[in-house]
């Protein structure tokens, strides 16, 4: 096979293409992958780390899964999730890397096909995921995996890890994302409430049914349905969510004759629906009908990195735009959020009101973050690496200079600097 003939096939993709050899240099690009990119790509010269990364180096050096490695290691294909320098800043893009091989079943090189993930944000952004910590990714290439398809998705994690975000980013970014996204709350809906609220019930059904109403499940139709909390749903009332589920098939109260609701299933809990099953508290064939494509969303102690930027997420809401000191931006890096994400915006909500000057202090926090980093203080010795991170904090809020300007009064060149601020987490403007 040779490069013609590769060139025509990466043309006929409508999403950014390359093929590369095994020293990451572009044999190949389609047009797509020219219009994502601000750098300029030589074709036999450039490799991919330096347009999408800006880095001399691949992304295993740096932190990062490098999908060409795992193919290499494999010899099959294999999808990351990274953050790419495009056109419209900070990216998150889904990679496919497949080897391309001869007819003799040499591997030639490998075909990089990107499909941008328009639902997370490496940066402070409306109603989008932010992060860009590994364990983030991660989670972003499951949710894109799964938003593909109809597969029913079992989202599970600690109170307070967003999964109500994450069951909307599978529905926007599914064919089904002009349709209905309805919402049912399963903790506290009674047996009494079950069947009117999620099927509906004809005029004169019961006592103050003065008019027919639709369910949930029918609103759904065509759209998404998400049961939040579904591990708490009362067993006596699971045999009749397990018909529909099975069937999607429904009768009002008070009807006589069956409706049909086309509808994607999203389920959440924050329990273990495994060991509920085991102890008889959850049907087991309920969990394997909602259970098509598990994703476990990480704490937030596990995606440290993302902290400073949920942070600045969290700070957009405010009438007057307010910055975290160097000191409360540690301590604020330092907690362990057994509340999660809900539990930091409540924290950066709190301060912001708590603030009299534009700059966040440390005694402007809860106290359970100041005693945190009190006993850590006086406890351990803080690490070079971690103490550099903050100067660079610090130098983030405090130097007016343009980020090239900055690289040189460090000594460092835009590319390390660059390498360093990703590594910490932080952004300069």
């Amino acid at each position: 096979m040779n490069l013609s003939i590769i060139q025509s096939m990466i043309d006929a993709l409508d999403k950014p293409a390359i093929f590369i050899r095994p020293d990451y240099s572009i044999q190949a690009v389609n047009r797509a992958y020219l219009d994502t990119y601000k750098q300029p790509v030589k074709l036999g010269h450039s490799r991919c780390h330096e347009i999408s990364h800006h880095l001399a180096e691949p992304c295993d050096r740096h932190g990062e899964e490098c999908p060409l490695l795992h193919c290499q290691l494999h010899g099959r294909s294999t999808s990351v999730v990274h953050v790419h320098h495009t056109q419209a800043g900070l990216q998150h893009c889904d990679i496919l890397m497949r080897p391309v091989q001869d007819e003799d079943g040499m591997t030639l090189g490998y075909l990089e096909i990107l499909n941008k993930v328009e639902f997370a944000a490496a940066g402070a952004g409306v109603n989008k995921m932010v992060g860009v910590s590994a364990s983030f990714n991660r989670m972003l290439n499951l949710l894109n995996r799964a938003a593909s398809a109809d597969i029913s998705v079992l989202l599970q994690g600690e109170t307070g890890t967003g999964k109500e975000l994450a069951a909307r980013a599978v529905h926007d970014a599914s064919h089904r994302h002009d349709k209905p996204f309805v919402i049912i709350e399963c903790t506290g809906l009674s047996e009494a409430l079950f069947e009117s609220e999620l099927f509906g019930h004809e005029k004169g059904a019961f006592t103050g049914a003065s008019q027919a109403k639709k369910g949930l499940v029918e609103l759904a139709n065509g759209g998404t349905l998400f049961f939040d909390e579904i591990g708490d749903v009362p067993l006596n009332m699971q045999v009749k969510l397990l018909r529909l589920l099975e069937t999607r098939t429904f009768r009002a109260v008070g009807g006589l004759h069956p409706k049909r609701s086309d509808f994607r299933l999203v389920c959440a809990s924050h329990k273990n629906l495994l060991a509920m099953v085991e102890a008889g508290e959850f049907r087991q064939d309920l969990y394997y009908r909602i259970a098509g494509f598990p994703i476990q969303l990480p704490a937030l102690r596990e995606r440290p990195a993302d902290i400073p930027l949920l942070v600045e997420q969290f700070l957009l809401t405010g009438t007057e735009r307010k910055h975290f000191s160097p000191a409360a931006m540690q301590a604020l890096c330092a907690y362990s959020y057994p509340g999660n994400i809900r539990e930091l915006k409540s924290i950066v909500e709190q301060a912001n009101l708590v603030a009299n000057e534009r700059q966040i202090q440390l005694e402007d926090l809860p106290q359970v973050c100041q005693t945190g980093v009190n006993a850590q203080q006086q406890t351990e010795i803080r690490s070079l690496e971690e103490l550099e991170g903050d100067y660079l904090a610090q130098l983030c809020e405090r130097f007016s200079g343009s980020f090239e300007e900055l690289a040189s009064a460090l000594g460092v060149s835009d590319r390390t600097l660059y390498r360093k601020l990703h590594k910490f987490g932080l952004r300069y403007r």
